[in-house]
C-alpha cells in the first residue's frame, strides 16, 4: 500500500492490528509511526501502553508477550519492533527469534494491540514464511523512494497541511535543490509556507531565494555551468565553495560522481532504457535522472570518459604531492571549461 493511502487510513481511524513497514525511506516510516501512535493513544497513555523494542537486542517473543498484555488505563496498546533484520536474508544480529511464535501471532493478532514491525531495508527475503505471512495478513507500507508522480502528490499534500500551494516549477526547483531528502524537504516546506502565508503560493523564485543549498547542489550547479560553458558562473561557484572552506579533494570526488552519473545515464539511454528504469538501475531519484539526461546531451561518451580520466589523474597528483589540491581542482575546471 502507498504511503499516502496508509496515512489516509490512519487519519480516518481505519486501523489494523498488524503493520509491516519496510523500505529505505525511514522518514516516511517514522512519520507514519508517529501518526499511528497519536491516533491510537493519548499522550498520558504512552507510559502504560506504548512499547518499543530493537530486534537486534530483544527476542521477538518479548514483544509478542507485551502485545498479548491487556491495555492499562486505555482501550489499546501499541507495540513496535524496530530493525527486524530477521525478515531479510542477512540477519547479523546475535539474538535468536522464535519465528514460529511470531507466525502464530500474525495468524491470530490481538485486536486491542496495534503491532508494528519495522524493517528499514530495501528488500525482504520473500522466500521466508514469516515474510509471506506478514505481507498477506498485515497492512504493508513499502517505504521506497518516490517516483516523480508520488513525489508530486506528496509535495502537494505536504503544502496543503499549511494552507498554501506550490507550483510545478516550485516543486521541480525544490527537488533539484534537495534531491530526495524528504527530511530536508519537509523542513523547507514548513519554512516556505510561513514565508508565503496562509493561501500563498510557493514558486521557483521563492524556493531559489529561501531554500538552503547543500554542497552537493553547489557541485551540481558547478557541473551545470561547466556543461553549458558559463565560465564566469562556474568559477564563481568554485571560489564560493573554497571560501566556505570545502575540501578540494571532496569536491573533486563529488565532481567525479556527477560526471559518472552523466556517463551512466547516457550509456543506458543509448541502450533504450527509460528514465524510470535508469533511476531504478542507478538508485537515483527520477528527477535527478531527468536533469542528468538533459545535461548528458551536451557530451559524447568519449568526452565524459576523458573527464573522468582527468579527475583520476588530478586526484593522483594531489595525493602524491605533485600539485596543490586547490590549484589542481581549479586547473581541471578550467580545462573542462575550455578557458
Amino acid at each position: 500500500m502507498s504511503f499516502l493511502q496508509v496515512q489516509k487510513n490512519i487519519k480516518k481511524g481505519i486501523l489494523s492490528p498488524l503493520y509491516l513497514f519496510y523500505g529505505t525511506e525511514t522518514f516516511l516510516i517514522e512519520e507514519t509511526i508517529h501518526k499511528l501512535i497519536n491516533k491510537v493513544l493519548t499522550e498520558d497513555q504512552y507510559d502504560f501502553n506504548l512499547s518499543t523494542y530493537e530486534a537486534k537486542e530483544t527476542p521477538i517473543s518479548v514483544a509478542i508477550e507485551e502485545a498479548q498484555t491487556i491495555p492499562f488505563m486505555g482501550s489499546h496498546r501499541v507495540v513496535i519492533v524496530k530493525e527486524a533484520q530477521f525478515l531479510t536474508g542477512k540477519d547479523q544480529s546475535k539474538v535468536e527469534h522464535d519465528l514460529k511464535e511470531l507466525e502464530a501471532y500474525v495468524l491470530n493478532p490481538i485486536s486491542e494491540t496495534v503491532f508494528v514491525i519495522v524493517a528499514p531495508y530495501e528488500k525482504l527475503d520473500e522466500r521466508k514464511k514469516i515474510v509471506k505471512l506478514l505481507k498477506s495478513h498485515s497492512e504493508v507500507l513499502d517505504a521506497a523512494p518516490f517516483s516523480d508522480h508520488e513525489m508530486e502528490k506528496w509535495l502537494d499534500e505536504r503544502v496543503k497541511k499549511y494552507g498554501v500551494q506550490i507550483t510545478k516549477d516550485g516543486r521541480e526547483q525544490l527537488v533539484q535543490l534537495l534531491g530526495n531528502n524528504l527530511v530536508m524537504i519537509a523542513g523547507e516546506i514548513e519554512k516556505l509556507a510561513l514565508y508565503v502565508g496562509d493561501g500563498g503560493v510557493i514558486d521557483d523564485v521563492i524556493v531559489e531565494k529561501l531554500v538552503s543549498k547543500t554542497m552537493e547542489q553547489d557541485v551540481f550547479s558547478l557541473v551545470d555551468h561547466v556543461i553549458h560553458r558559463r565560465k564566469q558562473q562556474a568559477l564563481q561557484v568554485f571560489y564560493d565553495l573554497i571560501k566556505q572552506k570545502e575540501e578540494p579533494i571532496k569536491l573533486l570526488a563529488l565532481l567525479a560522481r556527477q560526471f559518472r552519473i552523466l556517463y551512466q545515464v547516457k550509456e543506458l539511454t543509448n541502450r533504450g532504457y527509460s528514465q524510470q528504469n535508469i533511476a531504478g538501475a542507478l538508485k537515483l531519484h527520477p528527477y535527478v535522472v531527468k536533469l542528468a539526461t538533459q545535461q548528458a546531451k551536451q557530451f559524447d561518451e568519449k568526452k565524459l570518459l576523458s573527464f573522468l580520466d582527468e579527475i583520476a589523474e588530478t586526484d593522483y597528483k594531489i595525493k602524491t604531492g605533485k600539485i596543490d589540491k586547490q590549484l589542481g581542482l581549479e586547473l581541471f575546471i578550467i580545462r573542462v571549461l575550455g578557458v
